[in-house]
């Protein structure tokens, strides 16, 4: 990555498990096909509070993390407006962050995210904690009439949600499940809700985030309280209900899915929070149950996550806090701790 010799910027450094700092960084300077932002909001990612916490091997300190933000062109590099004509200094933009080479097997299939070469903003370069950013200009977007940059901040979540939504298959008037009612979470439940869901199930064990679930349309559940999987089933008639969508990623969370969902549904794993655990693959196996992956976006799911936003038809107001970007440390380790205390995103600002 290129750099200005003279100038310097604010950046959140994560220096090692549990550490984070602010430092000042040399401000980067946009290659030939690229953009630089000034970021204007940059939201804390769930598998950022792994990183912090040195449980996940793509990121390696010292790094600058963050991948889910907007801002506005500050400067373009000297192709990059003919890559992406839309672009022009002083331009509101988000920004995929899921950066792919758009030449392999995968990308001619358009499944740009699983590509063999691609590289996340925040992991693999520096990313947006920070006053300045740069992105290749063919992953920006500039911003639709509508959506404000607060707003635009919440796509790439939200693109997140589209895919596990989508890949639930839940036709109009069936039954869902979502468990974890974090950012993914409440997401998943709208876009679930808005393909037609009559009724999704959500879980967590905070009551703050079960009550944002519960505002934003949810039928809150909390485990530590009641059996969660006779719960659905007894709901449903004892059948279960047609996908389940796990966006914890903890052995127990998976096992109850594949519980709670009825004969022939769909199992949805997008969380990450362990790397292995045990399924009940005998149930799957004779109850022909669908287990399926679902990582990250296409950038289909990016386009209409940025569209839902336009409608209006996705939120996660009041829940959203925004904090100065030399507070990030500090929102990491409450973040990590046992409560949310009612935040479902934080959203940093330089």
């Amino acid at each position: 990555m290129l750099t200005s010799p003279s100038a310097f910027m604010h950046a959140l450094v994560w220096e090692a498990p549990r550490a984070m700092a602010m430092r000042q960084i040399p401000q980067p300077a946009p290659p030939a096909d690229e953009v630089l932002i000034k970021v204007a909001y940059s939201g804390i990612c769930g598998s950022e509070l792994s990183g912090y916490l040195g449980h996940n091997a793509l990121r390696v300190p010292p790094l600058v993390m963050g991948h889910e933000f907007s801002g506005v062109v500050a400067e373009l590099g000297a192709q990059a407006q003919a890559i992406n004509p839309a672009l022009k200094p002083g331009r509101p933009v988000t920004v995929n962050p899921m950066i792919y080479c758009g030449d392999c097997e995968y990308c001619a299939k358009s499944l740009n995210h699983l590509c063999l070469n691609r590289r996340l903003i925040g992991a693999h370069r520096p990313g947006s904690f920070a006053q300045y950013v740069c992105a290749p200009a063919r992953m920006v977007l500039p911003l639709p009439p509508g959506v404000s940059l607060r707003d635009a901040a919440l796509v790439e979540p939200l693109a997140c949600a589209v895919r596990a939504a989508n890949w639930a298959q839940v036709h109009p008037g069936e039954a869902a499940l979502v468990i974890g009612a974090g950012p993914i979470g409440l997401l998943t439940l709208q876009v679930l809700l808005l393909n037609g869901a009559a009724r999704v199930f959500i879980a967590d064990t905070d009551a703050q985030r079960l009550a944002a679930a519960a505002e934003l349309g949810g039928q809150a559940v909390n485990p530590a309280e009641v059996d969660l999987v006779k719960t659905v089933r007894q709901a449903t008639g004892g059948r279960g209900v047609a996908a389940a969508v796990d966006a914890v990623g903890k052995a127990v969370t998976r096992d109850q899915c594949v519980k709670a969902v009825r004969s022939g549904g769909r199992v949805i794993l997008s969380g990450l929070h362990e790397e292995s655990s045990a399924v009940p693959v005998a149930e799957v196996i004779r109850r022909e149950i669908v287990l399926h992956g679902s990582f990250c976006y296409t950038p289909a799911d990016f386009q209409s996550a940025l569209d839902k936003l336009q409608a209006g038809a996705v939120r996660l107001d009041p829940y959203i806090r925004e904090a100065p970007l030399h507070e990030g440390a500090a929102w990491f380790q409450r973040l990590c701790a046992e409560s949310s205390g009612g935040v479902a995103k934080v959203l940093l600002v330089p």
